[in-house]
């Protein structure tokens, strides 16, 4: 690959990294009873739960409620029992029980959980999006002839490489004359270092002959990819570790990169200083520049790189000292090698990198930066910029859509070459994400409610309310999950996921929610509010089994804390059997709960029960009807009739 020269070559891999998803945290819900006539179905859960009896997704939503009001160390206890249960969960479920041990200082179990996660989602980025885009020639292919692309005109047999734009010059990276000038190669190519030089841009986009640049930036070793203010009186560019005379190496004695700053001052380049965040244990290169000049980019291996070279950035503040470096996370970087980044005026990130599946070697890619410095979807700009070599240090003007590229490409004149392109019509797919929230028992729209979108990692995005008709819209990347999730006052919190097609259009995902405050008047069935669904007997059997009485538990929390409510129950079965034995059959079942409900707290004087056999189906499942065993099974049913509250 010709391209493995000092430019990222010394950008070694120093470990790997698996990032961890963002914490939620959500408001807590009002838990306070503002009226008589409401129950908190979570409270009745937790009252059940405490009694010692168990079930899987009252666990899940225990633990849920606890984690999305980040109380970690009460929803660890909740998924604690839920794993106990059954350990066959969601890896989501995972990552949250992981979260909460962390909270309550259980560090190793945590990891060995999040162990478990990365197993069922997937350990290394690169397998994940290979994962996601197997059909990625595919889609490559979409984004494909969008640009002209010819020889820049100015290069030699030696590399030439790493451009940039200062005014209406091109200034860039070359080995060409620097073989007469200086005996010393680079080993790794055995060519000659390269030194910075600049070529005029005519106004018909031809470039005239190069010259050397800046005599005093240039120096005995490598000088490249520079990148200029926009007024053009401060430069950062890349150099090997020398700064007035003296080398520095790192401790196995090798010359690694870095960052340096220069001044314009009278027409020549003069105070050069090396940036603070600069080591001589690792390597700082290719800087580039935000489109306001107040964010510095660059591609580093330093401490906390996932790959072999991140991409980070830094802060400009205003009296000239810098941020710590900040790595920009999975979105962008891989286990592969991540580098020469470039912002464009329109905010837009164009990189190369070798960790995402492509068209060989170094691809080069963009990604929107949005207001809140997040990133869209990574695209492969296509060919003809990419092909089967390496493609990299890509510039765009976003007036003119034209700009300069360096490939390695067969049919080239040296060791690397320059390109030029204009762009003949940008990549565009746009998706909004659109849906309703509705109140899942009246259908009546819920305007008001908060909206949280979140990746794929489960890393927060952005949020909205839904309008006066419950409507609410995102803008999303094609080609992406997401998870949305709905939030109310007095209503279950509810999630729901949807894959983007990697089209232009609309998506659609509506949910309902369910009340968690449950309206209760003289008529309500209980069975309904606490979503209680049958009370299992044996076969011609009447007494409690150990299932039902886990339903039980609830009624009896509910009578519990509303002490003046009365409740008829009411049992039934499906038609099978006589009338009359199954009128007998279900008035010993319903007396059996009444028994066992007194037996465990709740006065006789509030119960009345009676049996109603299949006088009362739900269907049309009647005497020699035929139907399923799932029509049958709504006939056999306890109800819980609330017949006074005073």
């Amino acid at each position: 690959m010709k391209i493995k020269s000092y430019v990222y070559i010394t950008l070694v891999s120093l470990l790997s990294f698996t990032g961890n998803a963002q914490k939620v945290k959500i408001a807590q819900a009002d838990k306070q009873y503002e009226q008589y006539a409401y129950i908190d179905a979570i409270a009745t859960y937790e009252k059940v739960a405490e009694k010692g009896y168990k079930d899987e997704k009252m666990f899940q939503k225990l633990g849920n409620a606890y984690y999305f009001n980040a109380e970690l160390d009460k929803a660890a206890k909740w998924y604690a029992e839920l794993f106990l249960m059954n350990k066959n969960q969601e890896p989501e479920y995972l990552y949250r029980y992981s979260q909460t041990l962390k909270s309550i200082g259980e560090y190793t179990k945590a990891d060995e959980i999040l162990d478990q996660f990365n197993k069922k989602s997937g350990n290394d980025l690169r397998a994940k999006l290979y994962e996601k885009h197997k059909d990625y020639l595919e889609e490559i292919k979409e984004n494909s002839g969008r640009f002209n692309v010819q020889d820049a005109g100015i290069n030699s047999e030696f590399s030439d490489y790493g451009s940039s734009f200062s005014g209406n010059k091109l200034v860039f990276a070359s080995a060409r004359d620097t073989v007469e000038r200086s005996k010393k190669v680079f080993k790794w190519t055995n060519q000659s270092f390269t030194n910075l030089y600049s070529s005029e841009i005519k106004p018909d986009g031809k470039l005239e002959e190069p010259k050397r640049f800046g005599n005093r930036i240039n120096s005995k070793f490598h000088e490249s990819t520079p990148v200029f203010t926009k007024d053009g009186s401060t430069m950062y560019f890349t150099r090997n570790n020398f700064l007035d005379g003296k080398k520095g190496k790192n401790s196995n004695r090798t010359v690694l990169l870095k960052i340096y700053k220069a001044t314009l001052k009278d027409g020549e380049w003069t105070d050069v200083t090396e940036l603070p965040f600069n080591s001589n244990q690792y390597s700082v290169a290719h800087p580039a520049l935000s489109s306001d000049d107040r964010t510095l980019y660059f591609a580093s291996d330093m401490p906390g790189t996932f790959g072999q070279s991140d991409l980070f950035k830094v802060a400009i503040n205003a009296n000239g000292t810098y941020s710590a470096p900040i790595n920009l996370g999975t979105k962008i970087n891989t286990e592969g090698r991540e580098t020469f980044p470039f912002i464009s005026d329109d905010n837009e990130l164009y990189f190369a990198t070798d960790g995402r599946p492509g068209l060989g070697g170094l691809d080069i890619y963009v990604a929107k930066i949005e207001n809140n410095e997040s990133f869209n979807e990574v695209k492969n700009v296509g060919s003809p910029v990419n092909g089967p070599n390496d493609d990299f240090a890509f510039l765009i003007n976003s007036k003119t859509r034209s700009g300069f590229f360096t490939s390695n490409r067969d049919g080239g004149k040296g060791y690397d070459d320059i390109y030029k392109f204009s762009e003949i019509k940008e990549i565009i797919c746009e998706q909004i994400l659109k849906g309703t929230i509705t109140d899942k028992e009246s259908g009546d729209v819920l305007e008001e409610t908060k909206m949280s979108l979140f990746d794929e990692k489960y890393q927060f995005l952005k949020e909205s309310k839904t309008n006066e008709n419950g409507e609410y819209s995102f803008e999303v990347e094609c080609g992406s999950t997401y998870y949305v999730r709905a939030e109310k006052s007095n209503y279950e919190t509810k999630e729901g996921t949807i894959s983007i097609e990697n089209v232009n259009g609309e998506s659609h995902l509506s949910l309902e929610l369910e009340t968690r405050m449950k309206p209760i008047t003289v008529g309500t069935d209980l069975a309904k509010v606490l979503d209680i669904p049958i009370i299992y007997f044996d076969l011609d059997k009447s007494f409690i089994r150990e299932d039902a009485a886990f339903e039980l538990e609830k009624i009896v929390a509910v009578m519990n804390d509303f002490p003046k409510i009365k409740i008829d129950i009411r049992s039934h079965t499906d038609s099978r059997q006589t009338a009359k034995y199954n009128e007998a059959l279900s008035d010993r079942r319903a007396k059996s709960t009444r028994d066992w409900l007194i037996k465990n707290g709740v006065n006789a004087s509030r119960l009345t029960a009676k049996g109603y056999g299949e006088s009362r189906l739900v269907n049309n499942c009647g005497d020699g009807v035929q139907c399923t065993e799932a029509e049958h099974q709504l006939n056999r049913r306890s109800e819980f009739i609330i017949i006074s509250v005073d």
